[in-house]
């Protein structure tokens, strides 16, 4: 599979941030928490939120400093949290001026992602949505965001726009809460450059199947990001790889392999919510991919395994994975 592109969430190497950086008088900047990534082994990249990320650094500096430690951009993530306008919706606020404010703050965060030579920009629209019968036009809500949309594709062509969807949280109801709903909208919006953000415990919440989700991503659109986590399927638990669903993940590993995904595997976990320490949770997450991609190697070409699942046959499938996954 060569060199493998690992990514993480940066926030999560913030947990115990005063215990960890005891003679800083100040808040751990981007390149602090970047350098305490940077000493995960096999780690090699990371997103960068837009704005926050890049606040008070220019972004041939910040791309410099991360080069020194080893550590490459993946792609920028798009937040629209810090700014209360955006409580009732970026792209689809009622009030045209904070719609035109969010649509203009993502130009800018293309232009910023150019400028630091990143090609990938992941739209998670969190506050895009409603919460009560009566509250919205959807119809009108939909047109906001497919003309948004647009017109960030169309703003620099040569950076690919990603979707990330997700049931609800913050909202009751995201506008894009599954796959089909997110593949319905890129093909209204009808852009080259638009793809699709899996993210493992969304899925799992939005009550789909992950390797069902990234084939049907595959037949009609580009999976551009995969951000692998775990949960319960209840809410984004964002636990650690496989953790609960080691079957799924594999057959999500699998089929990323049979359609030759060559992205990188982004770690959206959150250590912060219990206070684990980030630097071995995200070794961890490593390693257990490392270990299931072994799993998928024994599985590929297995003729045993693509008959069974030619006949839809559960039984002679799971036999054979979980002797690939646990010993025969």
């Amino acid at each position: 599979m060569g060199r493998s592109k690992f990514a993480t969430r940066l926030n999560s190497f913030r947990v115990r941030e005063r215990e960890y950086w005891r003679e800083l008088n100040r808040k751990p900047t981007t390149l602090d928490l970047i350098k305490r990534a940077s000493t995960v082994a096999g780690l090699n990249s990371v997103d960068l939120n837009y704005p926050d990320h890049l606040a008070g650094r220019s972004e041939r500096d910040l791309i410099e400093k991360m080069g020194e430690m080893g550590i490459s951009l993946n792609g920028y993530a798009m937040r629209y949290y810090d700014d209360d306008s955006y409580r009732i919706g970026a792209f689809t606020n009622p009030d045209p001026a904070v719609r035109r404010a969010a649509i203009d703050l993502t130009r800018r965060g293309l232009d910023s992602l150019a400028a630091a030579g990143g090609t990938l920009m992941t739209l998670w629209m969190g506050q895009d949505g409603f919460d009560y019968s009566f509250q919205a036009d959807y119809m009108a809500l939909w047109e906001y965001t497919i003309e948004g949309i647009r017109e960030v594709a169309d703003h620099n062509p040569a950076i690919d726009v990603s979707i990330e969807y997700k049931p609800n949280e913050p909202r009751s109801f995201s506008l894009m809460p599954d796959v089909a709903t997110t593949l319905l909208a890129i093909r209204e919006i009808d852009r080259p450059n638009l793809g699709v953000t899996l993210d493992f415990a969304h899925v799992l919440y939005a009550d789909e199947m992950p390797a069902f989700a990234a084939s049907l991503v595959s037949r009609h659109s580009r999976l551009l990001v995969v951000h692998l986590n775990d949960g319960y399927g209840k809410r984004d638990d964002g636990l650690m790889v496989a953790s609960v669903h080691p079957i799924q993940t594999i057959e999500l590993l699998y089929t990323l392999e049979r359609m030759g995904y060559g992205g990188a595997i982004y770690f959206d976990t959150f250590p912060d919510t219990t206070g684990l320490d980030p630097v071995s949770e995200c070794a961890a997450n490593i390693d257990a991919v490392s270990a299931l991609r072994r799993v998928v190697e024994r599985l590929k070409d297995n003729k045993l395994l693509a008959s069974a699942i030619l006949r839809q046959d559960p039984v002679a499938s799971q036999t054979i994975v979980q002797a690939a996954l646990y010993g025969s």
